[in-house]
């Protein structure tokens, strides 16, 4: 098995567990909002970080401030959510949400992106984690239950998987991803805590 397929297989089964914070990032239209608000009306963290500003609903991207609203409408309290709208990719998202993780002393994050995405999330998560040398949980709590083979403003799933792995490829010659046995070893880490 390669350590691609190894680290596919950790991310996917990760263990939720309470944490300080949910974080949103923005895209697939408002699946991974359910999914975020799921995670938070369960009580799996108090407060939710709405994580982008990339304006494209022809892609299924929506900026934070229409997130927060169609936070608002599904009664999420307002002093419940934080918004973070510098960002325009999942690069920034990272540094973004770790910058907030210090800022707050955060200990563990639940990280919400669709199926697809998921997967260079988190290593990018990762990435931006060991930047800025601390070390908290990242959890993987992705919008779980979204067909893959249905079209959407931005596709299909499916297609995206592909793209998404070959993004990984080429954002980790620029070191903006951990390898995956980096990832394979923090989710070990994690896994005793």
């Amino acid at each position: 098995m390669t350590e691609k397929e190894k680290f596919i297989i950790l991310a996917s089964n990760d263990f939720l567990k309470k944490a300080d914070a949910i974080i949103l990032l923005e895209g697939d239209e408002y699946n991974r909002v359910f999914k975020a608000v799921e995670l938070y009306r369960n009580g799996w963290a108090k407060k939710i970080v709405v994580s982008g500003n990339l304006n494209k609903p022809a892609g299924g991207s929506y900026p934070a401030v229409l997130i927060k609203k169609k936070l608002l409408r599904l009664r999420i309290p307002t002093g419940d959510i934080l918004i973070e709208d510098k960002s325009l990719n999942t690069r920034e998202q990272a540094v973004e949400a770790m910058t907030l993780a210090i800022k707050y002393k955060w200990r563990r994050i639940l990280l919400v992106a669709s199926p697809y995405h998921q997967y260079r999330a988190y290593l990018t998560f990762l990435k931006a984690m060991e930047e800025v040398k601390i070390k908290i949980e990242i959890i993987n709590a992705p919008a779980s239950g979204l067909s893959w083979f249905s079209k959407n403003s931005f596709g299909r799933r499916i297609d995206l998987l592909d793209s998404e792995f070959k993004k990984i490829g080429l954002f980790r010659k620029k070191s903006h991803t951990v390898a995956y046995q980096y990832a394979i070893e923090y989710q070990a880490w994690k896994e005793k805590r």
